[in-house]
């Protein structure tokens, strides 16, 4: 059983609770114009040239992006860590790209982790077969949930896929698991717009009440991928876009804490 995965980081504090593994898998159907993780939407192991300066001197190196992994090298890498879960009350995230597109993978992962008794999250697009969701719902602690847009043709515009599969999965976990985070991107004049935010609260509004959602993250869009889309040659499609205020965050977080449940910036 392999998977691939481009990167593995320890010591997390923004996917879960406590110190948390994040472990990012490799592939994603969305093609988010604000990805943070360019390099991560190809499922497959991609190799770059890239230019390097070294004493003064460009020189060309090759760069892989994405590493074939067993379960049981995965596995050594969780109980490592598995002292720091413990003491902080944190786990393993798995994300991504997105997760769900290495489903088989990942379900296993989950249920090697869950038999050593370590709390697991998945940071998911919710763009996957619904069977997917349900396959792994009882070896899933907590779903880190993205909302982008809850225009169709927005959603279509920016992403590349429909909103209408993630909508539904969204739905779904709301009846069906105890504990979901949802996660709204903020991105100044792509998403914040008044009558956007109108949309999105009465929509959470109406499946807050089934049980499933704890939490609304709002996560301020920013800068910090633009020497990713450099250094693999991929083309940022939002160059003049600003990051957004901390006022304007503060104010955002005002708004959505009348859902009555918890309001976060940043996750």
């Amino acid at each position: 059983m392999n998977g691939i995965i481009f990167d593995i980081k320890k010591f997390a504090l923004h996917d879960g609770n406590g110190i948390r593994l994040t472990i990012f898998l490799k592939g994603c159907p969305l093609k988010c114009w604000w990805c943070h993780n360019p390099e991560s939407q190809n499922i497959g192991i991609e190799k770059y040239q890239l230019i390097k300066k070294l004493d003064g001197k460009e020189i060309k190196v090759s760069e892989n992006v994405g590493k074939t992994y067993t379960l049981s090298e995965l596995m050594a890498i969780i109980q490592k860590e598995q002292i720091f879960f413990e003491e902080s009350g944190g786990g393993v995230t798995f994300s991504g790209g997105e997760p769900l597109q290495q489903s088989v993978f990942l379900k296993h992962a989950l249920i090697q982790t869950k038999i050593k008794e370590i709390h697991t999250a998945v940071d998911t697009c919710g763009f996957a077969a619904t069977k997917n969701f349900m396959d792994i719902i009882q070896f899933t602690d907590l779903f880190l949930f993205d909302i982008k847009h809850l225009s169709d043709t927005e959603h279509l515009k920016y992403t590349g896929v429909s909103n209408k599969t993630i909508l539904q999965n969204l739905t779904f976990l709301s009846k069906y698991h105890r504990n979901v985070f949802v996660r709204f991107p903020v991105i100044p004049s792509l998403n914040d717009t008044k009558e956007h935010l109108e949309n999105l609260f009465q929509f959470l509004k109406g499946i807050i009440q089934n049980g499933g959602i704890k939490r609304l993250d709002l996560l301020p869009y920013h800068k910090i991928a633009e020497n990713k889309y450099i250094k693999y040659n991929k083309e940022n499609l939002m160059p003049k876009i600003s990051e957004p205020s901390v006022e304007r965050m503060a104010e955002l977080q005002k708004y959505f804490s009348k859902l009555n449940i918890e309001v976060t910036v940043g996750g």
